[in-house]
């Protein structure tokens, strides 16, 4: 069987990793360049050298069972490490966010840079329609993608489906990268919703950054969706001075400075935890179908999976293997 994943981000790539541990061939069709989705790390060149930044998912916790063993893994791994001033469950990828992603991606055949625009029905198969053409066939294709992406590949073929992914409204993020040549005195290395910023941290004190003082400032929802066509250059000088705001006082000029807008970057979630249409051999998957949190993603995924399998049996992924009980999982539309 021939399954189709659009999207190799942590949803994605953890519903493949339970297909293939099933037997099925899966590809993976990815926009991106790279791995990492809301989880990457971006690298800033400066005066002072490379400066790496988690500039997405800032870290992760493991409140599940079996995401808890997976983390375990990973850790045994080297690819992940508690980081305490975010919490007591709080973990961060080493030497970046995105470590956990290609680590999951490398196990799997991945398309990087390829969009795909939609998807076609053709004699009981689908086919996969881009930039690059056509692509199939496959016996079922997987959207693990934000809703409203996925609502428009969807509402050619499943209108239930497409109703939720429509309810299911993100909210923007502006994220301001910031490096500057002496520690920021004073400062601890988490600021929490201090006026416009939601999260503001020293991303060279987590585990395994070496490098210059670099912070990264992410902005609350109603601030960014304010400003959400804004350039990027003036996003930067306001989140700069946010940060003054909060350090309570003045913070030296950046040695460098970029900001990124994150245009899908929260939902609340659906609570549905996957989507899936057993006639069409069609579904969904992703945080927003659960909640705002990278384990939201890897839970939605699996349940995918195992929507696709037809099993209660919990499969052993070919990377990171795990055990343990699945939650229940709403299939949606049938």
């Amino acid at each position: 069987m021939a399954v189709a994943i659009i999207g190799a981000g942590m949803a994605g790539l953890a519903c493949a990793d339970f297909l293939k541990a099933a037997g099925l061939s899966v590809s993976l069709f990815d926009k991106g360049r790279g791995p990492g989705g809301r989880m990457s790390t971006r690298r800033l060149q400066t005066s002072l050298g490379e400066v790496p930044f988690d500039h997405g998912a800032q870290y992760f916790t493991a409140r599940d069972a079996a995401f808890g063993q997976m983390v375990g893994l990973w850790r045994d791994l080297g690819i992940v490490a508690p980081w305490p001033p975010a919490g007591t469950d709080a973990w961060v990828g080493t030497p970046g966010m995105n470590a956990i992603v290609k680590q999951l991606a490398a196990a799997h055949t991945v398309a990087w840079d390829h969009l795909v625009t939609g998807i076609a029905r053709k004699d009981g198969d689908w086919w996969l329609i881009g930039e690059a053409g056509s692509i199939g066939p496959f016996d079922a294709v997987m959207l693990a993608i934000p809703a409203e992406q996925a609502a428009v590949i969807l509402s050619l073929h499943d209108f239930s489906m497409t109703r939720i992914a429509l309810k299911a409204r993100s909210q923007p993020c502006w994220t301001g990268m910031f490096v500057f040549g002496r520690p920021l005195a004073g400062v601890p290395s988490v600021l929490r919703h201090e006026g416009d910023i939601a999260w503001a941290a020293r991303n060279n004190a987590k585990p395994n950054r070496p490098g210059p003082e670099a912070w990264v400032v992410q902005a609350n929802p109603s601030w960014s969706s304010a400003r959400v066509e804004d350039a990027p250059d003036q996003i930067s000088g306001l989140l700069l001075a946010a940060l003054s705001s909060a350090a309570g006082s003045v913070v030296p000029d950046p040695v460098a400075a970029v900001s990124h807008r994150w245009r899908y970057a929260l939902s609340a979630g659906t609570g549905d935890g996957a989507l899936w249409n057993d006639e069409l051999g069609l579904g969904a998957c992703g945080d927003w179908l659960l909640g705002p949190r990278v384990e939201c993603a890897w839970l939605s995924g699996r349940m995918l999976a195992r929507c696709l399998i037809g099993s209660e049996d919990n499969p052993i992924p070919t990377v990171a293997p795990a055990t343990g009980s699945l939650q229940p999982v709403s299939k949606g539309p049938r």
